[in-house]
């Protein structure tokens, strides 16, 4: 591994540039999904939510590139993303057939848990604009090689909407390394979208086939073994037991098996209850570990979203050139401030990170 070297911003239009679906959240606040009768809107995305973080908490100048049919609900999603920050241009606008046979917006039902019972979600995400982009589709020399960009991010959940969003992957990032943009990618494993195009089998070989163009890596405790095969020694079914010992040995696996990866972080998360959870996180870089403050029976509010935000604090804090172990704290903190408010995206400010990093409580304003 060595140390990440990004391009200027004097050079670049854009700090970061996330790839990826961008849903509209339906919110059922304490209410069930299958009872409520009403819902509040937000949107959300595991890769865009991360370059909205990296806007609205850390002030860097982000872009987004996602498809959206143009109708009435499409706008919508696109009056909740401009909220956010980041910019749309290079957003692709498809035709709306009238009924969405052909095209539409994702939709993500996601609900509280409560005690013992777990959170919820259900996506009705068939078809959507996003998971039909293909090779071709985005004029990736005029973002990477003209406009400039000096991080792209995207993830898992994209490069498995369809057959064809891993090639759209592909083509980004080896576009990507000509210029000498740095890339990130968060393996964010979900069995459901992998289910009907190959299922955990194909998930590892589309990820093992990403991973030889990542700088830095990133997942949960299960990611890393769902995606890319690697196995976290002594680790029960139940992802119960934080031994923080087992996945440096798993990190330096991946750091042998993938000697491109400049970094490699993972957050380590424990639901006691849904409202009450341990949360942690590990970075690898340069050949040694970093372990952020691990806070134990952390009260959590909306569990959704956590590790975003602990990736977009990271990239912040390596973005910054800041000192390995304060990259990995403002991830820590970041992600679990995330928690304490609702929705995927963060509504924390960067103060408030930096006083949970120095052991305070923030207060968060909504």
């Amino acid at each position: 591994m060595s140390a990440l070297n990004l391009r200027p911003a004097e050079d670049c239009k854009y700090d970061i540039l996330s790839l990826g679906e961008i849903m509209i959240r339906l919110d059922p606040g304490d209410n069930r999904i299958h009872t409520t009768r009403n819902f509040r809107v937000w949107e959300g995305g595991g890769e865009y939510n991360v370059a909205r973080g990296l806007r609205r908490c850390f002030g860097k100048r982000a872009a987004v590139i996602t498809s959206i049919p143009d109708n009435a609900v499409g706008r919508l999603l696109e009056d909740l993303m401009l909220q956010g920050g980041v910019n749309l241009e290079y957003v692709k606008w498809v035709p709306f057939d009238g009924i969405g046979r052909e095209v539409r917006v994702g939709l993500n039902f996601t609900e509280k848990g409560f005690g013992v019972r777990a959170a919820k979600g259900c996506s009705d995400r068939g078809l959507s604009a996003a998971s039909q982009l293909k090779k071709g589709d985005i004029d990736w020399e005029r973002i990477f090689g003209k406009d400039g960009v000096r991080w792209f991010h995207t993830g898992g959940i994209f490069a498995a909407l369809s057959e064809t969003t891993s090639d759209v992957i592909i083509e980004a990032v080896t576009t990507a390394k000509k210029y000498s943009t740095i890339v990130s990618y968060d393996l964010n494993y979900r069995a459901s979208l992998w289910k009907s195009i190959g299922g955990q089998k194909k998930a590892q070989q589309v990820n093992r086939d990403l991973a030889p163009y990542i700088d830095v890596m990133m997942g949960n405790e299960e990611d890393f073994t769902a995606c890319l095969g690697l196995e976290v020694p002594g680790l029960d079914k139940h992802l119960s037991k934080l031994d923080v010992s087992n996945f440096k040995k798993m990190i330096l696996e991946a750091a042998k098996q993938f000697p491109n990866f400049k970094a490699v972080a993972t957050t380590l998360r424990n639901a006691k209850t849904a409202g009450i959870n341990d949360w942690g996180a590990v970075l690898y870089v340069d050949g040694e570990f970093y372990e952020a403050t691990l806070r134990e029976n952390l009260e959590i509010y909306d569990r959704v979203g956590g590790g975003d935000s602990f990736a977009s604090g990271l990239i912040y804090g390596l973005m910054e050139g800041k000192p390995p172990q304060q990259a990995v704290e403002y991830g820590a903190a970041h992600g679990a401030l995330a928690m304490t408010t609702p929705g995927d995206t963060t509504t924390v400010s960067l103060p408030d990170v930096e006083k949970v990093m120095a052991g305070g409580t923030a207060r968060v304003d909504r």
